[in-house]
């Protein structure tokens, strides 16, 4: 159908630009990051992290599209389970934008300590780090731990509904706990976000969104799909 091809095709591309939006935005407000005397600086990298907020909230809006494009196919087969992976997506680009907006503050900040003749420095950097660990937990939770079971629902529905190729939907069926079980182990300190244990667990639902993202750009969904009430069954 015209309609599951144009959802696919819209899918496929909401994927990839929600990867590369997020890459070229860390990498962007990354001096924010990294650097706790950021908020006090004379000249700070200020075009650099506005770009990285751009870039961000782009990400945000794939986030969302991805879900809505693709809830007309799923509600076929589970119209609740289509529904619940919107709401996972929504809440976890509003996480999204909680953190630039919390870095966003930070350049505020930045101009008001450049205007004071007399600033306190030791609550500026108090409030810029702050700041940045708000972001910092908000990057926990919404691209990882609101990430999964998202990753999750949908990699059952296009499982069950053999809508793209099994190894597809196998890869964001365990791509899905494995990022979610990846955030509560560094929400109780079992390892950084950054690192090794954080990269390898991430893996499988990146490679999920690019091999579903690229499958339904090239060959779309399976035709013909499985009978939505045999699926139900």
């Amino acid at each position: 159908m015209k309609t599951n091809r144009t959802s696919a095709n819209l899918a496929g591309i909401l994927f990839i630009i929600a990867a590369v939006a997020a890459i070229i935005g860390v990498l962007l407000y990354h001096p924010i990051l990294k650097d706790p005397t950021y908020v006090i600086q004379a000249s700070p990298r200020e075009t650099s992290v506005l770009w990285g907020a751009f870039f961000e909230i782009i990400t945000a809006l794939a986030v969302i599209g991805t879900p809505l494009s693709l809830y007309p196919v799923l509600k076929k087969y589970n119209e609740r389970m289509a529904i619940a992976c919107v709401g996972f997506r929504l809440l976890e680009a509003g996480i999204i934008i909680i953190g630039i907006l919390s870095l966003l503050t930070i350049v505020t900040l930045n101009h008001e300590f450049a205007k004071e003749i007399k600033p306190n420095t030791v609550s500026y950097l108090l409030v810029g780090k702050s700041l940045v660990a708000l972001h910092n937990w908000t990057f926990l939770f919404g691209p990882n731990l609101l990430l999964g079971p998202s990753t999750l629902m949908t990699a059952y529905l296009l499982y069950t509904s053999r809508l793209v190729p099994r190894f597809i939907s196998i890869l964001g069926l365990a791509g899905g706990p494995l990022v979610f079980s990846c955030a509560i182990l560094v929400v109780f300190g079992a390892f950084p976000q950054v690192s090794v244990w954080g990269g390898l667990l991430a893996i499988p639902v990146f490679l999920y969104e690019m091999s579903l993202a690229i499958w339904l750009l090239v060959k779309g969904f399976n035709s013909p799909v499985a009978d939505p009430v045999t699926v139900l069954r």
